[in-house]
């Protein structure tokens, strides 16, 4: 049971770490100040396989008015994913996912909504940028250089996601080693170094903890995993950039609550300092955000 002397220990531990502030910038032309609030990513999933029902769009129309609700509900970003990320699902190719990204992503910008798209693929993310996407949802790091090169170039950011492998899709057991937020930060550290030399000035890491591992399958190691990277957070800040989580679902704990499981993680997200809040329930988010700041 997580208590409150768990989350003393933890602090007294990394203190100085606990101050550290991370660079701010603007999307789209607005500005983000990550120091003092905090900000919502709502999910838009164009891939039928996808797992969580209430994100999953079928069609251009479907998808166009789930942003559209996202943006109103007050989800800063929208994140546009064509392939999904379970281990079964089935593999998109680049043509298929940029027929469904680009008329998705154009319209959304033209109601000057801000639009991540997720991708590891290099022509894909070529073709979002080109429609006006603000993001690229970084979930690979084969191609990263060319990537980053491409989003400075369109001047838009990019969040790095932590993938112990080629991308989100080629992934085998997790190595967990001594310390979890050590091997992120040696990660994190140098992709940094190649986006900067790439000249990219918006920046996240995500901890990448929605990707299947193999030896992430027991639901109970799993969530232990995410809920100790959730509260460690501040320590990946020490790196100068906000940290992007995309909160999860805990299915065998939730059950019939499910929905209510990003909430709750949302909690743990706040308290271990996350910049942006990646999530399927955007309204249930945003008003667990707002209570906590009443504090």
């Amino acid at each position: 049971m997580l208590k409150l002397e768990h989350l003393a220990e933890l602090l007294e531990r990394n203190r100085a770490a606990a101050s550290a502030r991370v660079k701010t910038f603007a999307i789209g032309g607005r500005k983000f100040d990550f120091n003092s609030q905090p900000a919502v990513m709502g999910v838009i999933n164009l891939s039928a396989d996808s797992w969580y029902r209430e994100s999953v769009c079928l069609s251009r129309d479907a998808a166009i008015e789930r942003g559209r609700i996202l943006a109103g509900q007050g989800a800063a970003i929208v994140d546009i994913g064509a392939e999904s990320t379970l281990a079964h699902a089935a593999r998109q190719d680049d043509a298929a996912q940029k027929s469904k990204l680009v008329p998705v992503i154009k319209a959304l910008r033209a109601g000057k909504i801000l639009v991540s798209a997720e991708t590891y693929s290099p022509k894909v993310a070529r073709a979002a940028l080109e429609a006006g996407a603000n993001v690229l949802n970084l979930t690979g790091n084969t191609n990263s250089k060319e990537i980053f090169k491409m989003a400075a170039a369109h001047d838009a950011a990019v969040i790095i996601c932590y993938v112990q492998g080629r991308n989100v899709r080629e992934v085998g057991d997790f190595d967990f080693g001594a310390d979890p937020i050590g091997m992120m930060r040696e990660y994190f550290s140098k992709q940094i170094e190649i986006a900067e030399r790439g000249g990219v000035k918006g920046i996240f890491l995500d901890p990448g903890l929605g990707f299947y591992y193999r030896n992430l399958q027991d639901s109970a190691v799993r969530v232990r995993h995410q809920m100790n990277v959730f509260l460690n957070t501040f320590r990946l800040r020490e790196l100068g950039f906000p940290v992007c989580h995309a909160l999860p679902h805990a299915f065998e704990f939730f059950q019939d609550e499910v929905r209510s499981a990003e909430p709750f993680f949302a909690v743990l997200a706040a308290l271990g300092k996350t910049d942006l809040f990646r999530t399927h329930e955007v309204p249930k988010v945003r008003a667990v955000l707002e209570t906590l700041k009443l504090y």
